[in-house]
């Protein structure tokens, strides 16, 4: 790290905490409501929503993941970035307009509305306990690990980077945070395009990449070309079956993009539907970015250490990346690289804390206190962000040891083993008024006890301290490549869901009419709109990379 870039870095803290400043000191804290604190006063237009978005679900682990899949011709990984786009369009037309009509402010709240107080109550739960054990954790290491790069240790780095964050969110809440949250997006967005466009062309182009892969594929051992630009696997492929991203991985997308609280929240901030469902499609149309800018970097990592140009160990892949800023960048750029990964991981950082403090206050403080003042509501809610920084801090030491054990891993699973009886309980409850109270919460923990024994009985067999029979029923069990057990999850969930509300009393209608589609009298026809041409467009466009990298396209 030179000075120019040390000073490109410091440039992009400056610039971030001068942001967080003015939106935090738009209002006085005598002025400051609930809903300016946590809804960013719902005045907010489609870009900054969009841009939050994004950068909210972009953390650097992310892009060193998919980064380390492009090294390892692991193409699969980046449909989870493309299919985010189609989920986007979904949250746009079908959730957010419930979501800004029933005028709530966490999901939890969402399916008290809808189903009753235990259902708020589990999400809540739920969600917090995930926050804290797999997000927040998991962004706070991988941008300790950036630190490093830039030769800071390890625990200065994870200091800084929760002080950092923590300062603005506590003070502005979502105002400030979706505000940098923009910026950072854009910054992300230059640092990682910078990286794609100089390696490119370090490397030759586009087609001298592919020759060099094409040559190093004759080599025993290294992965064929096709599998660096193939989306698709076949339906025996243990990782990411054509059948588990096309009909799994979408029940992921609900659940994260359309009901958690940590991506919701930004949308409940909008001045209207109109503005929410274009910042959602805003937002659809940057996820088909990651593709060329995130997974083609580590493609050109490999290209160039097969030309001996810089060198990383293909066990830990995900070093792609990193290696390719410190070996191969020059001064400056490498900077705005480096300020690229750490405004991914700030952004996604400060929207965990800021959801987090939200769930607590709104779901637990005011249940307490039902009487709580406006000026209490946004004191609690700088109080819980605190807590906050400081329980991650302290996670800090267990979760690196939990790194070196392998169960870090395995919580992330939890993804696919929590999230098909959530995603049941919301789509159907929007589409089916005769679906009841008693059906959801049944629903919910009965998938939630599936999930949590597959996560269970899959590390402790790992591990070594549970024998599973060869042959057995829970081999077979264990054996469910995972978005495929996220498919069969949601459906049985689903279907213990209509089940149970079929075998009970549906509630009253006059209570729905907020939460759930109604039949309209005397609608006007169907117009071609806006939102209805970019929502074509982005359809064309995930179509189209489909196709691209396809054995039918480049693969």
């Amino acid at each position: 790290m030179s000075f120019l870039d040390f000073s490109v870095v410091a440039i992009y803290f400056a610039i971030i905490l001068w942001i967080a400043r003015w939106a935090s000191m738009t209002k006085t804290d005598a002025e400051f409501s609930s809903v300016d604190y946590f809804l960013a006063g719902k005045n907010q237009g489609w870009l900054v929503i969009g841009a939050s978005l994004f950068a909210s679900n972009i953390g650097s682990e992310i892009i060193l993941g998919v980064s380390g899949a492009g090294a390892r011709a692991d193409m699969p990984t980046a449909n989870f970035e493309i299919l985010a786009s189609l989920v986007l369009i979904l949250f746009g037309w079908v959730f957010v307009p419930f979501y800004l009509r029933s005028g709530v402010y966490t999901m939890p709240e969402f399916l008290e509305k809808r189903y009753s107080r235990a259902c708020r109550d589990y999400l809540s739960v739920v969600s917090i306990l995930a926050y804290i054990i797999t997000k927040i954790s998991l962004i706070i290491f991988a941008g300790a690990l950036v630190f490093e790069v830039l030769g800071i240790p390890f625990w200065t780095g994870a200091i800084i980077t929760v002080v950092a964050t923590g300062f603005y969110t506590v003070l502005g809440g979502l105002r400030a945070v979706i505000y940098t949250d923009m910026v950072q997006a854009f910054i992300l967005l230059l640092g990682t395009a910078a990286v794609t466009g100089f390696g490119l062309y370090q490397l030759g182009g586009w087609g001298e990449m592919i020759n060099t892969i094409t040559l190093a594929s004759q080599t025993e051992g290294n992965p064929p070309v096709n599998q660096f630009f193939n989306l698709w696997r076949p339906m025996e492929d243990t990782d990411y079956p054509w059948t588990g991203m096309l009909f799994g991985a979408p029940i992921l997308g609900v659940w994260y993009w359309c009901t958690d609280q940590y991506i919701v929240q930004r949308a409940l901030s909008a001045k209207d539907v109109s503005n929410a469902r274009k910042g959602a499609l805003f937002a659809g149309y940057l996820k088909l970015l990651p593709v060329f800018i995130f997974f083609i970097p580590g493609v050109i990592a490999y290209a160039l250490m097969q030309k001996g140009m810089i060198s990383f160990s293909m066990d830990d892949a995900d070093q792609a990346l990193p290696t390719l800023i410190t070996e191969f960048l020059p001064a400056g750029l490498k900077g705005l690289a480096i300020a690229g990964l750490l405004a991914a991981l700030m952004s996604s950082l400060s929207s965990a804390f800021n959801s987090s403090s939200t769930l607590l206050t709104i779901d637990f403080y005011q249940k307490f206190r039902p009487n709580a003042s406006e000026k209490d509501l946004v004191r609690f809610g700088r109080i819980a962000t605190v807590i906050l920084v400081i329980l991650s801090l302290g996670w800090i030491p267990f979760m690196d040891a939990l790194m070196v054990g392998g169960i870090f891993h395995y919580l992330q699973s939890v993804q696919a083993y929590i999230s098909p009886p959530i995603a049941a309980v919301f789509l159907l409850g929007l589409f089916f008024k005769w679906i009841n109270a008693r059906a959801a919460i049944i629903t919910l923990w009965t998938g939630f006890a599936i999930g949590v024994f597959r996560l269970v009985a899959e590390f402790m067999s790992k591990e070594g301290s549970l024998v599973v029979a060869e042959g057995g029923s829970l081999e077979y069990f264990l054996g469910i490549n995972f978005l495929h057990f996220a498919l069969f999850l949601f459906l049985f969930c689903s279907a213990v869901l209509m089940i149970v509300s079929k075998l009970g009393t549906p509630q009253p209608e006059a209570l729905l009419e907020l939460v759930t589609f109604q039949k309209r009298s005397g609608a006007g026809g169907f117009k071609i709109t806006t939102d209805v041409r970019l929502t074509i467009v982005l359809i064309v466009l995930v179509f189209m990379l489909w196709l691209l990298f396809s054995p039918l396209g480049i693969g």
